[in-house]
């Protein structure tokens, strides 16, 4: 098969070529008149395709520079995304070295310390909404928050929770760790 398109039939040709004869007598152009209008309607619309050529270049950088600055954006996010909450828990870490410190402490004033260490850090978690799952016995067993170890016999509701061996915990909605729970068996 050959590349080049099929030639026309000469009777067409001269058909069309009539055609484009009569409209320009018709409408009272002469031939130079007729090809001074063409050439004219030619630059016009070559002037419109570079105007549409270069609005899409353009078109296209925009959009090329605001991918660019999204990724930026969302490199950056992923740095600096744990800043916040590293920064909530350096009082936690000056809690415990300032505890290692003393050397004579006795054994109530070192739990006194613990404790508000602990309360300390439960604080910066839950600024940084990482919460505690500890459901209390007799809870509704919930495999999307808990984890049964166990199946113990109970007086209880089936599947419901008997005992807490570990909290959980929750970042915005999503578990992170779930609850260790014993659960109740079925009667």
């Amino acid at each position: 098969m050959s590349d080049k398109p099929p030639t026309p039939h000469p009777d067409i040709v001269d058909a069309a070529y009539q055609s484009t004869e009569d409209m320009v007598a018709s409408q009272g152009f002469s031939e130079t008149d007729s090809l001074a209008h063409v050439q004219a309607e030619l630059a016009a619309l070559q002037a419109k395709s570079g105007d549409l050529a270069d609005q899409y270049l353009r078109a296209k950088a925009d959009a090329e520079n605001a991918r660019r600055r999204a990724e930026d954006e969302i490199s950056k996010a992923r740095k600096f995304a744990v800043e916040s909450f590293a920064e909530s828990l350096l009082p936690v870490a000056d809690s415990l070295e300032a505890g290692l410190t003393i050397k004579d402490g006795t054994v109530e004033q070192i739990r006194e310390g613990a404790q508000a260490t602990l309360r300390q850090l439960i604080a910066a978690l839950e600024r940084n909404k990482v919460l505690a799952i500890a459901p209390t016995p007799g809870t509704k067993f919930d495999p999307h928050q808990h984890q049964a170890i166990s199946v113990v016999p109970s007086e209880q509701e089936a599947n419901t929770v008997v005992g807490l061996l570990q909290k959980g915990y929750s970042i915005a909605d999503r578990v992170l760790r779930p609850a260790l729970v014993t659960v109740s068996a079925p009667k």
